[in-house]
């Protein structure tokens, strides 16, 4: 089996280089990610400047992959086109430090990634691991936990394009307790913003990094995320309401 990984933390974040572990006992691992973090940049591309590509190499000499100067979409775009020479049996986004669940998948550069693979019609999961406390996360747990659900979903051969959703409860808060399909929670998140003067007198802020989700749907992936339990939710990217399209064909549109 043919692998692309990917990420939006980066070619050298800790938990892409577990997951690339991982994968490696499942098939052959290609890594395309950014050449530095690219979190919560969404679906975007890079449009108006050149994409520098520069190949990395383990401490052995033997080649991981390339590093982009771009966003995640970026890589997912240039792995498939140009870079691989090959088209890969399943792309696999991650491991993301922090969770990717409720409207948190709109920004995340993680899940985007995957989007982007189902675009070209390659099975595509994002996996992110949770984290509540700031200390280092347990990258080499949550990368076999992820490789096990990625071995699950491809056990069911899933449809070409059929895209996936991971998220693994915080590790700090106890073991794991089984794996659960839900739903993406679409309640708000708490945000916070600090704003402060800078010493020309303008006002900026920093938003703050606590995203919390107060009172989530139950029976969500961010709720069920709470109860230690990895939460899987299939997407999909056709934005179209059809309940409201049927409804606006019948409208009397006027020139």
């Amino acid at each position: 089996m043919r692998i692309l990984l990917t990420n939006d933390d980066g070619i050298y974040a800790p938990g892409l280089r577990a997951l690339r572990k991982e994968l490696q006992k499942i098939g052959t691992v290609s890594v395309v990610a950014p050449a530095s973090e690219q979190s919560a940049t969404g679906h975007s591309v890079t449009l108006n400047n050149p994409i520098v590509v520069q190949e990395i190499n383990d401490d052995n000499m033997n080649r991981i992959g390339w590093a982009v100067e771009g966003r995640p979409a970026d890589c997912v775009k240039l792995a498939v086109r140009e870079l691989l020479g090959f088209q890969p049996d399943i792309i696999v986004s991650g491991l993301n430090a922090g969770s990717n669940a409720g409207i948190n998948v709109i920004y995340s550069g993680t899940v985007a990634a995957a989007v982007e693979g189902a675009f070209f019609g390659i099975t595509s999961i994002a996996c992110s691991l949770e984290y509540t406390k700031a200390r280092p996360l347990d990258f080499n747990m949550g990368a076999e936990l992820a490789r096990k659900v990625v071995e699950q979903i491809l056990d069911k051969k899933p449809a070409p394009g059929s895209l996936y959703n991971v998220n693994i409860p915080s590790l700090e808060n106890g073991p794991v307790l089984g794996v659960k399909v839900a739903p993406q929670n679409v309640s708000t998140y708490e945000e916070r913003f600090d704003k402060r003067i800078d010493p020309r007198g303008r006002t900026y802020f920093w938003i703050g990094a606590d995203f919390t989700c107060p009172e989530p749907t139950p029976e969500t992936d961010t709720a069920i995320l709470k109860e230690r339990y990895i939460t899987i939710t299939p997407l999909q990217y056709n934005l179209t309401e059809h309940t409201r399209l049927e409804e606006m064909y019948s409208w009397n549109w006027k020139i």
